[in-house]
């Protein structure tokens, strides 16, 4: 990948950071606020998951209409509408908002893949996610805690507003950045564009559904932990502010991704995944026994974090490695939708364990599903 590239993909890679984080941590806090208490919340996001994944699969068909560039206006759009409704301090206000901002970032993120699979080669792909992931440090380790500030200390709109700035910035920076809108090497092409011909074919291999798993596992701690931990600070006495900062230095851990990615590369992908699952499942497990005292608790978070910030090392290598070019579009829609599933099985479960548990029940549960996450990697092909 030459200079130019990088430099590229580095600046729309570091505005799409910006478009979710500062968002981040202000949206549950908003949640909790208009809602009442966090078994509403988890409610919310169930329904917020359900939509997010429906309307994900409508995004193929939606750039071969519009393009790529249109795709990402019409995310401008919703995340636009979005930050409207959730000024309006009402529950059906609130939930709309939440979808419209989940599809935006859909739309975001299905776009910059295409390019990168258009633009990356396969031998490149591990190095270049360990280096995505730490281009976005920077608005991934302050945009938690600096959208509830600025929300607190400002004005309740600068965080949105921040938003969807970034994201106009990054259509302009795409528009004029000279790439074309798909590889003139992909010649063959899918007929079909019935979504549910698409889930059989992702699903009917095995390598494509063990990495979705696996990211479903991945982005469902990381779930737990952006919308759990700012409420668990709420309601331990910490405040939102704190929330919003033990997010950001959990999250923050991953300026040290170049270091997971180098393990990676040296001794395999299997066994830093192995290792990071299992013990980011053990130290959340001792994070929800330790949450009687807040301090402490939110130290043993941010440990927590810092295990599963070793998987980022590793990014979305297992299915870029392993995803044919001719089925890049409908098969990258599908893979992706592993943040659909993580926005809407965790807040199932934890509305099930909220209704009968307290709070550090879903730090449990989200530590033995990592246990168990950790039990699946073995069947990485070895030579990964």
């Amino acid at each position: 990948m030459t200079f130019g590239k990088r430099t590229i993909f580095g600046a729309l890679f570091f505005l799409a950071g910006i478009v979710q984080t500062i968002l981040l941590t202000v949206l549950p806090v908003e949640a909790l606020r208009v809602m009442g208490d966090a078994w509403t919340v988890s409610i919310v996001y169930v329904g917020v998951g359900v939509a997010g994944f429906f309307g994900r699969l409508a995004i193929p068909s939606l750039t071969r209409w519009l393009r790529r560039v249109g795709v990402l206006r019409v995310g401008a759009v919703s995340l636009s509408l979005s930050a409207l409704l959730l000024w309006s301090d009402t529950q059906a206000g609130l939930v709309l908002g939440l979808i419209l901002f989940v599809f935006a970032l859909a739309c975001t993120e299905i776009v910059l893949n295409l390019y990168v699979l258009d633009h990356i080669a396969r031998n490149e792909i591990g190095r270049f996610e360990a280096r995505r992931i730490f281009l976005t440090s920077l608005p991934w380790t302050i945009g938690p805690w600096l959208g509830v500030y600025l929300q607190i200390a400002v004005a309740r709109w600068v965080p949105f507003v921040i938003s969807v700035t970034a994201m106009t910035a990054l259509i302009i920076c795409l528009r004029y950045s000279g790439f074309p809108e798909a590889s003139t090497s992909l010649t063959v092409r899918r007929r079909s564009l019935n979504p549910l011909l698409y889930l059989y074919r992702f699903f009917a291999q095995p390598r494509l559904r063990l990495a979705w798993i696996l990211a479903v596992g991945r982005s469902s701690w990381w779930g737990i932990y952006q919308v759990y931990v700012p409420i668990y600070a709420i309601q331990s006495g910490l405040g939102a502010q704190a929330g919003g900062a033990i997010v950001s230095i959990g999250i923050g851990w991953m300026w040290l991704v170049p270091l997971w990615g180098w393990l990676g590369e040296r001794y395999g992908l299997r066994w830093l995944l192995m290792l990071g699952y299992a013990s980011a499942g053990l130290v959340t497990i001792g994070a929800a026994l330790l949450m009687g005292a807040p301090l402490v608790g939110a130290t043993a978070l941010v440990l927590a974090a810092f295990m599963t910030e070793s998987i980022d090392g590793a990014g979305n290598s297992l299915y870029l490695r392993a995803v044919h070019p001719f089925e890049r579009s409908e098969m990258t829609t599908v893979f992706v939708s592993y943040r659909d599933a993580s926005q809407l099985i965790p807040p199932a479960i934890c509305s099930a364990l909220l209704a009968a548990f307290d709070l550090p029940a879903v730090f449990l549960a989200g530590g033995i599903m990592m246990l168990g996450m950790a039990g699946l990697t073995r069947y990485i092909p070895r030579r990964f």
